[in-house]
């Protein structure tokens, strides 16, 4: 830029004077640092470069980047066994990602301190911009700038009507449009547009709303699931669940205090077509009580329309079959008597899992053991396949196929173990007469008989299904949700909403006769608002229409559009 073109911009921002002022709350940012201030001096320059508006977009990148490493890696607060699976798999990278904070990468020091600094920024530009978005509401539009022809979008043309009717009915038409006008002095002045100022705030606002509430819902959440079989309950304690997690500052007391039975679960299939098999009808229906001593109501949890009790929100994630099988000794004495839940293996619910009878079993020569089984079941057999997989999902054709095992199970030795799972570790097999493995197939109703009057198993006809349930408490879910929705309406509204100024000046010249001149100014070049000023000069010259010219006998004005001559 040229020393010519350097004076011409000081000089047209000297003549528009508070009319050429900010048209947004932004804050005048300083590049440079302080030079020669000392400590106080560059505290404050480092204070104002946190509270810019750049710094803060680069804040929030740089969080959008931190994140990811916490949807790539496993996470210790998500799942131990696969951190512990990556390290044994990667014994150079475990080590360095531990240091890092990678397995824990949102209450690392790093996010935190990127999170934190993120929320003073935005605390930062938010308050100077809402005191001077306050001010700007209480106070009125700049008046008019002595040389309104300097302004991108101008206009004038002369007319015999008084100044003052013309000023009236400029300020009648501004104020009709929404414009907030006034007159000052010889011309009226008006602005419109502070819904955008307005949305940049509350964009703003709602960011921060965002981080407080994904922090509080990390701090307070709980997530935790339940396998409930149909007949069983649940009650929402962490005793009751088969696996929890939860935020770093969670209480037991935090858990919502309410209870459910499965009543019937529900689950219908398409019988034919390419679609075969495809769930249509997926559903469980329950009875819950809020509180200890609360009304019982009914309810139905499909796939994502989960019951919401207070914070809580129950989803229906998960499906299978338990056959009702019963022990008996070799007295005939039932030792166990109840459903089995089986894991399914693939669509079809083909599914596995074990039988364990722990307590009051005798053999036949009457000495204390313990009997374990492993099951596998298909709710539809295919003969015609000649494979132990399920044809369909649903109860067509059940078939049950177990495998007996006596001794010690190992559930007193102290170390935890899974109710699917077997340990043979101190079993026998029983064998058949062959001296195999003692196996059988059995349909709804067959009973395997265990040899030496060791006793029987009996698929009974009473198969019932289970659910799996994911209780999940999240407390700032909502605000959250909000947030978000204010931070999209804060943002069309700053995006597609312009302010502007418009100046209506209205004076007599020299020859008796009145020159009109209208000029508009936006907060950046955009053809909004020549347009929007040719439509207000339109209307106000219906009401002062345009002189003859002392030349011209014509009745026609002599309107200047912007950069001629008159």
């Amino acid at each position: 830029m040229s020393a010519t073109d350097t004076d011409k911009s000081s000089r047209d921002r000297e003549e528009l004077g508070a009319a050429g002022s900010q048209l947004s709350t932004a804050p005048q940012e300083e590049l440079s640092a302080p030079v020669g201030l000392g400590v106080i001096g560059w505290a404050r320059w480092f204070w104002r470069q946190l509270t810019s508006m750049r710094v803060a977009l680069l804040l929030l990148l740089m969080l959008s980047l931190a994140a990811i490493p916490g949807s790539l890696i496993p996470q210790s607060g998500a799942d131990l066994n696969k951190v512990d699976d990556f390290s044994k798999a990667h014994k150079t990278l475990a080590p360095i990602y531990d240091k890092l904070g990678l397995f824990h990468v949102y209450s690392s020091v790093w996010f935190s301190a990127i999170y934190i600094l993120l929320f003073v920024s935005l605390i930062g530009c938010i308050i100077p911009r809402a005191w001077q978005f306050v001010g700007q509401l209480r106070g009125r539009p700049p008046g008019a700038p002595r040389r309104l022809n300097r302004l991108p979008a101008y206009t004038t043309w002369r007319t015999t009507e008084d100044p003052e009717k013309v000023r009236e009915a400029a300020l009648a038409l501004l104020k009709k449009k929404r414009f907030r006008a006034h007159v000052a002095g010889d011309a009226v002045a008006a602005e419109k547009g502070y819904v955008r100022e307005l949305g940049n705030l509350v964009f703003h606002i709602a960011l921060i709303v965002l981080l407080i509430a994904f922090a509080w819902g990390q701090m307070y959440k709980s997530d935790g699931t339940k396998l409930v079989v149909e007949g069983d309950g649940f009650s929402n304690s962490i005793l009751q669940y088969d696996d929890f997690k939860s935020g770093s500052m969670f209480q037991n007391d935090d858990l919502e205090p309410f209870s459910f039975d499965l009543k019937k679960f529900t689950g219908t299939y398409e019988v034919s077509g390419p679609n075969r098999g495809t769930p249509r009808t997926y559903q469980a229906n329950i009875d819950y009580s809020k509180g200890a001593y609360g009304k019982e109501q009914s309810a139905t949890i499909k796939v994502n329309s989960p019951l919401h009790i207070g914070d809580s929100k129950v989803y229906l994630v998960s499906h299978g079959y338990a056959p009702v099988v019963t022990v008996r000794d070799g007295k005939g004495k039932v030792v166990y008597h109840d459903a089995v839940p089986l894991l399914p293996l693939d669509g079809n619910v083909t599914s596995n899992g074990v039988i364990k009878v722990m307590d009051g079993y005798k053999n036949g020569q009457g000495v204390s053991e313990q009997l374990g089984f492993q099951a596998f079941f298909v709710p539809t057999f295919d003969p015609k396949s000649g494979t132990m997989l399920s044809a369909f999902p649903a109860l067509v054709n059940p078939l049950l196929a177990v495998n007996a095992y006596h001794g010690d199970l190992g559930v007193n030795s102290g170390i935890p173990q899974s109710v699917y799972q077997l340990d043979k570790t101190h079993m026998k097999e029983f064998k058949d007469s062959k001296g195999q493995l003692l196996k059988k197939l059995l349909q709804p109703g067959d009973t395997m008989t265990l040899p030496n009057g060791a006793g029987s198993i009996t698929f009974e006809k009473d198969i019932k299904q289970w659910a799996g349930f994911e209780i999940v408490q999240e407390p700032g879910s909502g605000w959250a949700l909000g947030g978000a929705f204010a931070a999209i309406f804060g943002l069309a509204a700053s995006l597609f909403i312009q302010r502007r100024r418009v100046w209506v000046r209205a004076v007599r010249g020299a020859d008796g006769v009145t020159v009109v001149e209208m000029a508009g100014l936006g907060r950046s070049e955009s053809a909004k608002v020549p347009e929007e000023l040719g439509d207000l000069a339109g209307t106000l010259y219906d009401q002062a229409p345009g002189a003859p010219d002392a030349d011209d006998d014509s009745t026609e004005s002599s309107v200047v559009p912007e950069g001629a001559e008159k």
